[in-house]
């Protein structure tokens, strides 16, 4: 099967490219643009644009269309900090396709990013070590969250149907209007 072919089985076929593209761009440039250029710090801000796009792309767009899941951070009036997560219908069609590749590049972009950062230590390139360590904690940050994103969704289904079935359970028991 042919790339084009599994894009136009996409539900979301731009969304896909936008996604997976903004990804390669950030490790394209940090891995290739020192071959273009020797200037560090315009491969540095080239790098770090793509990356704060991909994550606002990921967390904003990317994870509500292709897999129906979305999270955000806030404050409470305590001061404290508290993590929502937005789920979408159960009912709704999740694309297999949209979902393979969104958990496999969610996961995978930030493996990456730690092999690179190794391979920054061993070469003692601490300048790169940052941009690195940048890109591992934006990655790793959206792949946590949208794993506990999925995790209360599942646990969520769960529960809503448990307590549905046993809250009309109950209700058809104490309904005077039951003739069933």
């Amino acid at each position: 099967m042919t790339l084009y072919q599994r894009l136009s089985e996409s539900s979301h076929p731009i969304c896909l490219l936008f996604f997976v593209g903004i990804r390669l761009i950030s490790l394209l440039a940090y891995l290739f643009g020192l071959l273009f250029t020797k200037n560090f710090i315009l491969v540095f801000i080239v790098v770090m644009l793509t990356l704060a796009a991909d994550f606002w792309n990921v967390k904003n767009i990317s994870g509500r269309l292709m897999v129906g899941l979305r999270w955000w951070n806030e404050t409470n009036e305590l001061g404290q900090s508290v993590w929502v997560f937005e789920t979408a219908d159960p009912n709704r069609y999740i694309n297999p396709i949209d979902s393979k590749v969104f958990w496999i590049a969610l996961y995978g972009a930030p493996a990456f990013w730690i092999i690179l950062g190794i391979v920054a230590i061993l070469k003692f390139e601490f300048l790169s070590l940052i941009l690195v360590a940048i890109a591992i904690s934006l990655t790793t940050i959206n792949a946590m969250a949208f794993t506990k994103c999925d995790k209360f969704g599942k646990a969520n289904n769960i529960a809503s149907s448990m307590f549905g079935n046993v809250s009309g359970t109950i209700f058809n028991r104490l309904n005077p209007f039951n003739f069933g």
